[in-house]
């Protein structure tokens, strides 16, 4: 056997290898849950009781919303009114992502354009032993595993990842005001948008938006499940000789002796007295006063390097005693429910495409499939509606422009009482009907009183 012929056996065989592990990761891939909102989908979801007997709970449809890419396909779960709280869950069969990564993924269109309004848009995970009829938030909320999403009120639009840890939920960025920057901005327009969160067995995640990442990173640095591993020396101090000014004033630099003596203001020598003035009337004249060219300032000493300076200290750290390291973060064994369970003060929220699966390739299977697959046929729906809604607003802006109302009547307008009998023509100078003395403009359906007889009322 020649050299050549050797070389590509053995890359053929590495290609039915690769092939082989990934036939075998499709296949030994799970998909928990797919939920597209098709068929009989009320008889997998539950409507919580939760809210009803006070009714404020909000109604579920299925529906496109306003503009669609499809009209069927793009059918989703929606919430119908304003100001209401929402609680529906569907079951799944139990897992636990032990050891396997976790994938949830899901769309929202707010097609009910919630900018300046507030609407969640975040789902949550719950263990199998949750009673979905009693399902609820509030103070005392169902506790669950997971809880992902996007969240809109007013100007705060952010993504939620948290998770249910021990008795605590554990939010991305914590709620420290330093960890502002590990938090993620919604998205508020009207299209539909796709939120997917990847949890890895070695403790690395990622979120990602539309399909493209929004953040990523490992889960004990950017959630605040156990205090640091590393904590600043209580015992270590900075040393009371320390520099940490790297620029000192000049001690060979004097303030000139003429420094203070040169004035803000002079007086304007350009300036004349006006050949109009009047000394008796308008008092002396002198000239206006102006800024000092020659004026610098208060006087500073120049700065020039320390050569004491010995860089900024930093306080030493040691190993944190109090640190004991958790393998169960991120690890559930029940998963089983999952739920939205929301406030809405502006109804109208879409939800659809919900996935959860342990594969990444499968979740950007589901992805191309469902939302890149109908993204630019929605963007031109959008548009064309919106033309056809600035269309309606300009035509009923001219009908109310239209000139020829019905005020006043003319001359020609007839009267007739509640029997259709004919009491007299109308009275253009008074503005009454026969037999009437006065209008009463209180009452409902009367207009404003026209011009000229608002005095006499």
């Amino acid at each position: 056997m020649n050299v050549a012929s050797a070389v590509a056996r053995v890359a053929a065989s590495r290609r039915i290898a690769l092939a082989v592990l990934a036939f075998a990761r499709l296949t030994s891939s799970k998909v928990y849950l797919y939920e597209d909102f098709s068929g009989d989908w009320e008889d997998r979801w539950v409507v919580s009781d939760w809210k009803q007997d006070s009714g404020e709970a909000g109604r579920w449809e299925v529906s496109a919303g306003r503009f669609y890419a499809d009209d069927e396909k793009s059918k989703g779960l929606r919430t119908m009114d304003d100001a209401k709280f929402y609680a529906i869950s569907t079951r799944f069969p139990k897992f636990g992502n032990k050891g396997r990564t976790l994938v949830v993924q899901y769309s929202v269109k707010y097609d009910q354009d919630v900018v300046g309004s507030c609407a969640g848009g975040y789902l949550k995970l719950f263990p199998s032993t949750v009673d979905q009829q009693t399902l609820h938030g509030g103070a005392d909320e169902d506790a669950y595993n997971l809880m992902f999403g996007p969240d809109v009120c007013g100007l705060d639009h952010k993504v939620h990842a948290i998770f249910h840890y021990g008795h605590e939920a554990k939010k991305l960025g914590g709620d420290e005001a330093g960890q502002v920057d590990k938090r993620i901005a919604a998205h508020t327009d009207t299209l539909t948008h796709v939120y997917t969160w990847i949890i890895r067995p070695d403790r690395t995640y990622e979120i990602k938006i539309d399909g493209g990442k929004a953040r990523k990173g490992e889960l004990l640095s950017d959630w605040d499940f156990l205090p640091p591993r590393r904590v600043r020396d209580p015992k270590a101090s900075k040393p009371l000789d320390w520099v940490d000014e790297p620029k000192m004033d000049d001690p060979d630099d004097f303030k000139p002796d003429w420094w203070d003596k040169v004035p803000r203001k002079i007086k304007d020598k350009k300036a004349r007295r006006p050949a109009d003035w009047d000394d008796d009337v308008d008092g002396a004249w002198a000239p206006p006063m102006v800024d000092n060219p020659k004026y610098k300032g208060e006087w500073k000493r120049r700065r020039v390097e320390n050569p004491d300076y010995r860089g900024e200290w930093k306080h030493p750290e040691i190993e944190n005693p109090g640190f004991k390291d958790d393998p169960t973060i991120a690890k559930y064994s029940d998963f089983g429910v999952l739920a939205l369970e929301l406030w809405q003060l502006k109804g109208g929220t879409i939800f659809d495409n919900i996935l959860l699966t342990d594969s990444e390739d499968e979740a950007e299977r589901y992805l191309d499939d469902t939302y890149k697959a109908q993204r630019e046929a929605e963007k031109r729906a959008k548009a064309d509606f919106e033309s056809e809604q600035r269309a309606r607003e300009k035509a009923m802006d001219a009908a109310d422009d239209d000139p020829d109302d019905d005020w006043p009547p003319s001359d020609d307008d007839e009267e007739y009482d509640e029997d259709d009998e004919y009491i007299g023509p109308y009275d253009d100078a008074t503005h009454l009907a026969p037999g009437e003395d006065t209008v009463n403009w209180a009452s409902p359906g009367n207009q404003e009183p026209p011009e000229g007889m608002k005095d006499e009322m």
